[in-house]
């Protein structure tokens, strides 16, 4: 079991390295503050829980952070778990230190509706923090370093839902801070929860070929650096093996084994000047051959979280493929801790560059007029995944996410540009507004004071959650009518798809029930809501239909529903496994795995031999069949029992962009949507498609419309279909 006096040399040998000459007595004061706060705590391993705040203050030291940082770490769980409050923080510690530990501490004393609204609150109060002081954000991945660090002592649910959480949040989160080291250590830990054999077996093919990499590298190591001191260039030179988990995707978006992966060395040369950077680029390149189209300048072009290098791949004798970046020492330093390396305040300046969290703002105002669930899917796409870089026509370089449009370019540059859209150029070149930009592009925005505001269509083309939150608010202020109008009648089309009744929406009681959950004072801001693509239809009838089918499924004296008849109740009492035949009073019922009908979908049964009846969605093409005069008199009319007796199996081909992670993206996606599923699969097509398959569990149509609508938003899926088992 780990010691407190272990923990408290570690983080005091850290703190003394990382800031000589710092004042430890403010420090001692806070640790025993804290101690004596959690003394009755224990973490899961059975130690003193002042283990873990001693842990997260020396990660914080590491990152080269200042004392208030320290001491925000060490105090970070006191006003969550303790009787701790921030007045109390504040009048010992200073202002500055009780904002910071109020920063991190969860909202774990509201109530929410869902885990996807409050864990909306809970990332919409860090950015509101962190685009006040950076140091909130760098103190919550600390603290979820150390937790992953010891992830070994939680249940294997607890596992896998905090190591999900990772990857979809914190490791993105610190590469959109520039903080490689520790997004790759999140990655690898989260790996070995979330898939521990593949973990394993690339750990144990690293651990058998030790020998031949390591004398691969210091190969090239030797070549690289003999050459650039025959040149008299100072150089730092060394070679590595990427990280378990970049490996893992090359694996699986490349279908892939370790021995057909050869691109997994990376090679970093450190210099002292930038010009020094672009002498060496030119002397890796006359020692190896390049690998064309994969140089890449960040550092004419540095990334938004402040990355610069050189990138390029070249090929050597062996024939063996590799990454080499070279840089410069602060370049280096940035690039291992991100935005901590920059960190005005270690020379007592303020907050930081105001640009540096223009991202901040726009995530903060993207989350307005957003459903909970949707923000969450949505804050990938803006945060998280991988950037284009185009330019206006005065030069000036805008980031967007990757496959952005002149849509989001409009909408990025200002929402009046992206109102008064009618055009765009390329390159100097008319296009399409739903043209995907490329790095580079030169993008000119064409505007008229005569535009009708932008399309509906618009929400379904743009990228970006700016662009779609800004388009959104647009149809919200100018189309009320109009958006109930379209609203109305979108709820209406899903409610009687749903074979549910409009008239119980009328029911007083009923209806004030219904509305709290929708959260919504009336029908008509509802379907304005709708309207303005604030809210889906099918997403607003979901949640309210259990509560329709449970208000018009009382006994029949009550006489409260009119979907509920005589002739249902008697059919119900003859229903085989969530179905009815009709003119049959019993027989055997499967579910024909040609077109996995669920609940909801419209059907018809087909009498087998020796099997009952097979039922199959009216749109399956096997029921064609039914023209055929031989055949007519075995189809049947059949219906659904109207209620959910059980889970049934379907499944969702759907056709993708080819690129990496995105078989885990949807993975990821059922996980989030409590989907069982039973089979996931892909394969590449021609032309960079891909076409995955995805065989799982739902109880009705609109749980698979749900799911359905789920996976197409995620990036690079442009099309799905009903397939078969």
């Amino acid at each position: 079991m780990e010691s407190f006096a272990e923990h408290y040399g570690a983080m005091y040998q850290t703190v003394n390295r990382c800031l000589p000459g710092v004042d430890m007595e403010r420090i001692d004061r806070a640790v025993e503050y804290a101690r004596q706060k959690h003394k009755d705590q224990k973490r899961k391993d059975g130690s003193p829980y002042i283990i873990h705040p001693l842990a997260v203050a020396e990660i914080v030291a590491e990152m080269g952070l200042d004392v208030e940082a320290i001491l925000g770490a060490l105090l970070h769980d006191c006003i969550e778990d303790t009787d701790a409050s921030f007045d109390e923080i504040s009048k010992l510690f200073g202002s500055t230190t009780a904002e910071l530990v109020e920063g991190v501490t969860k909202l774990t004393r509201a109530n929410f509706s869902s885990s996807e609204e409050q864990q909306m609150e809970n990332l919409r109060k860090m950015f509101m923090a962190m685009s006040k002081d950076i140091r909130v954000v760098l103190i919550k991945i600390a603290d979820r370093l150390h937790n992953m660090r010891t992830m070994q002592y939680q249940t294997p649910a607890k596992q896998i839902s905090k190591c999900r959480e990772t990857m979809d949040i914190y490791a993105p989160l610190a590469h959109r801070l520039g903080m490689q080291k520790i997004k790759w250590e999140l990655e690898d830990i989260a790996l070995q929860y979330l898939d521990p054999g593949a973990y394993e077996r690339i750990m144990n093919y690293l651990s058998a070929h030790k020998e031949q990499d390591e004398a691969f590298m210091h190969t090239i190591q030797e070549k690289v650096t003999n050459r650039l001191s025959d040149m008299g260039i100072h150089n730092t030179t060394y070679g590595r093996i990427k990280h378990v988990y970049s490996i893992y995707r090359k694996m699986t978006t490349q279908d892939k084994t370790m021995d057909e992966l050869y691109d997994i060395y990376a090679f970093r040369v450190i210099v002292d000047s930038i010009p020094n950077c672009y002498n060496v680029l030119g002397h890796i390149h006359d020692l190896f051959n390049l690998v064309p189209g994969r140089f890449k300048d960040y550092i004419s072009t540095p990334k938004p979280n402040m990355y610069q290098s050189l990138h390029t791949t070249v090929i050597g004798n062996q024939g063996i493929p590799f990454e080499v970046q070279i840089r410069t020492w602060d370049m280096h330093e940035t690039a291992e801790y991100g935005i901590a390396a920059h960190w005005k305040y270690k020379q007592g300046g303020g907050a930081g560059n105001e640009k540096d969290f223009e991202w901040v703002r726009r995530l903060l105002e993207s989350q307005q007029d957003t459903d909970a669930e949707d923000y969450v899917v949505s804050l990938k796409i803006d945060m998280f995944d991988d950037e284009v870089f185009v330019f206006t026509p005065k030069g000036k370089i805008v980031s967007l996410p990757a496959g952005s449009t002149p849509i989001d370019f409009a909408y990025m540059i200002h929402s009046g540009v992206g109102n008064a859209l009618v055009g765009a150029k390329v390159n100097n070149r008319i296009c399409n507004i739903d043209t995907p930009l490329e790095n580079g592009d030169i993008v000119e925005i064409i505007t008229s004071k005569s535009a009708k505001g932008p399309s509906r269509d618009w929400l379904n083309i743009c990228k970006s959650n700016q662009a779609r939150t800004k388009i959104k608010q647009w149809f919200k202020k100018e189309k009320r009518e109009e958006n109930i109008l379209h609203g109305k009648a979108s709820f209406e089309a899903e409610m009687k798809r749903l074979q549910l009744s409009m008239s119980a929406l009328s029911d007083g009681e009923l209806e004030a029930q219904l509305l709290k959950k929708l959260a919504f004072d009336n029908w008509d801001d509802m379907y304005a809501a709708i309207g303005y693509g604030g809210l889906t239809a099918a997403k607003a009838v979901g949640r309210i239909r259990d509560d329709i089918n449970r208000a018009t499924r009382l006994p029949a004296d009550k006489n409260s529903s009119p979907l509920k008849t005589a002739e249902d109740t008697r059919a119900n009492r003859h229903a085989v496994n969530g179905v009815i035949v009709e003119d049959i009073e019993s027989c055997m019922i499967k579910f024909s795995r040609c077109c996995t009908p669920v609940p909801g979908d419209a059907i018809v049964g087909f009498i087998t031999k020796g099997f009952g009846v097979s039922i199959h969605r009216a749109d399956c093409p096997n029921t064609l069949r039914r023209d055929d005069p031989r055949q007519a008199a075995r189809w049947v009319r059949v219906r659904w029992a109207g209620q959910d007796e059980q889970p049934f199996e379907t499944t969702l081909e759907l056709d993708c962009i080819t690129r990496d992670g995105l078989l885990l993206d949807v993975a990821t996606a059922m996980t989030t949507a409590r989907i069982r599923v039973r089979e996931l699969s892909g394969k590449d097509l021609p032309g960079g498609r891909s076409i995955f398959t995805v065989r799982f569990e739902v109880k009705n149509v609109a749980e698979l419309e749900a799911v359905r609508n789920r996976l197409l938003n995620i990036r690079d899926v442009t099309g799905s279909r009903r397939g078969q088992n």
